[in-house]
């Protein structure tokens, strides 16, 4: 086999990599390089192989850093087919059309567009449906996934080629995650790719984060400001929404009006809902809970606002409220618009609860910016920001090590992708400290045979 990192390597977002045989080419995850735009050049340069050869992709999980180039991919040349379980399906054409509407937006005038609605479309009718540890052949490549605990329906994919096997992890899951199953261990396989987002990070306990909610919840209440959360629409929401029913069903919290101002949010958790109940994806605590309460993500307070017209009736709404509304790093979507009316409030706060990539107007905040520029203004910062690693989808240093630890008496090389430097090279470290492995942090275009 030959792996190449044609993305993923030196950085969390643009997750791809060719993996090829003696008789085949395929793909693990075709995404989009994120940063400040959607329409940045890295997102337009050739793929570094021909579309035309590849005769499969294997999809990780749904979030656009592993998918956002797969209609680019079928626009150029791609005829084979796409696999992934049947919730990252699902998920992937409505956060692709969000995607799409964000490029018309941020794609400057002149510039063609990455890809069109009918790319989005015809990468649908090419996208199949896999379970977990359902045993795929195609060429001389046997494909197998496995549950990582990220989100609903995301997976670490284990390649074996005549007899060698390789573990690709995708994003891993912060255990004990309130929704999803499980972070599955992996034992045997030759060599390894593992994501490094929080590569070098301990996140807060489940319980930790819950009391900083609660207690930003009623700080924010007291001072009679609004509270905003800039959320990813895929299971970062759903999390919250989860967590909020139970501190409003057992009155944690004072009564405050709760918004949902998120049209991608609204359809993925109507996604949720779609597969609630189903023993592949979710945890036993969430199933009790839909056993109990059949819709656990609905309670007194909340709303969702669909339309713009109900989005703007927000400011209509005198504080103490709760804003839940994308995009997740603050580089797009409704959040602004509330960010630009309350960030200069003293009495209001901004919780940050996912993984915020350099460039984005989301890092500036939580690196300490006085002021920010947002739509054409400059913006003073002056409301209460709060960070929660622990409401991360992504597993902190302990838990990646975990993850490897779990193969360590098989894995004969371990490549550390998806992250940063300064979160790439300590985990890197750490795994050849620890469990006398080799470890090495790949770059874009490397190349590895075995």
């Amino acid at each position: 086999m030959k792996l190449t990192f044609t993305g993923g390597a030196g950085q969390v977002t643009g997750s791809c990599y060719l993996l090829e045989s003696n008789e085949g080419k395929i793909l693990i995850d075709c995404g989009l390089n994120q940063g400040d735009q959607f329409s940045n050049e890295e997102n337009y340069e050739p793929f570094g192989f021909n579309p035309r050869e590849i005769d499969a992709v294997f999809i990780t999980h749904s979030h656009i850093d592993h998918i956002g180039r797969i209609p680019k991919l079928v626009k150029e040349g791609f005829i084979g087919s796409i696999y992934s379980t049947a919730p990252t399906k699902d998920e992937a054409y409505e956060l692709l059309l969000d995607a799409r509407h964000l490029m018309e937006n941020e794609t400057p005038p002149g510039k063609p567009m990455l890809y069109e609605i009918s790319d989005i479309d015809n990468s649908r009718e090419k996208w199949k449906t896999l379970s977990y540890h359902q045993i795929f052949k195609i060429k001389d490549f046997q494909i197998e996934f496995y549950n990582s605990g990220h989100i609903l329906g995301s997976a670490s994919i284990k390649v074996t080629v005549g007899g060698k096997s390789i573990v690709f992890s995708g994003d891993l899951g912060n255990i004990p995650a309130p929704l999803v199953k499980d972070t599955e261990y992996i034992q045997n396989t030759d060599y390894a790719l593992v994501e490094s987002a929080y590569g070098n990070r301990v996140h807060e306990s489940v319980d930790e984060r819950k009391s900083i909610l609660e207690d930003l919840i009623e700080d924010t209440f007291k001072s009679k400001g609004t509270l905003m959360i800039p959320a990813f629409a895929m299971e970062r929401t759903q999390e919250l929404l989860f967590e909020l029913n139970d501190l409003v069903e057992n009155k944690r919290i004072p009564k405050v009006p709760i918004f949902i101002d998120s049209p991608l949010a609204i359809k993925l958790t109507a996604i949720y809902q779609k597969y609630s109940g189903d023993k592949e994806y979710f945890d036993d605590e969430a199933l009790k809970m839909m056993k109990d309460n059949k819709d656990i993500f609905n309670f007194p307070g909340l709303r969702f606002t669909l339309t713009k017209e109900e989005s703007k009736s927000i400011n209509d709404v005198v504080p103490p409220k709760i804003i839940i509304a994308g995009s997740g790093m603050s580089n797009g979507g409704r959040i602004l618009y509330h960010e630009i009316r309350y960030l200069p409030d003293e009495k209001s706060a901004m919780l940050i609860v996912g993984y915020q990539s350099q460039g984005t107007l989301g890092r500036r905040i939580i690196d300490g910016a006085q002021s920010v520029r947002i739509m054409g203004q400059e913006v003073p910062i002056k409301c209460k920001v709060k960070a929660i690693g622990g409401y991360s989808a992504h597993a902190d240093q302990p838990l990646l090590l975990k993850w490897v630890e779990s193969m360590k008496q098989s894995v004969k090389k371990v490549f550390v992708v998806q992250g940063e430097e300064d979160q790439s090279k300590p985990l890197a470290d750490k795994i050849r400290d620890n469990f006398a492995i080799d470890a090495t942090v790949p770059s874009k275009g490397d190349v590895f045979e075995f």
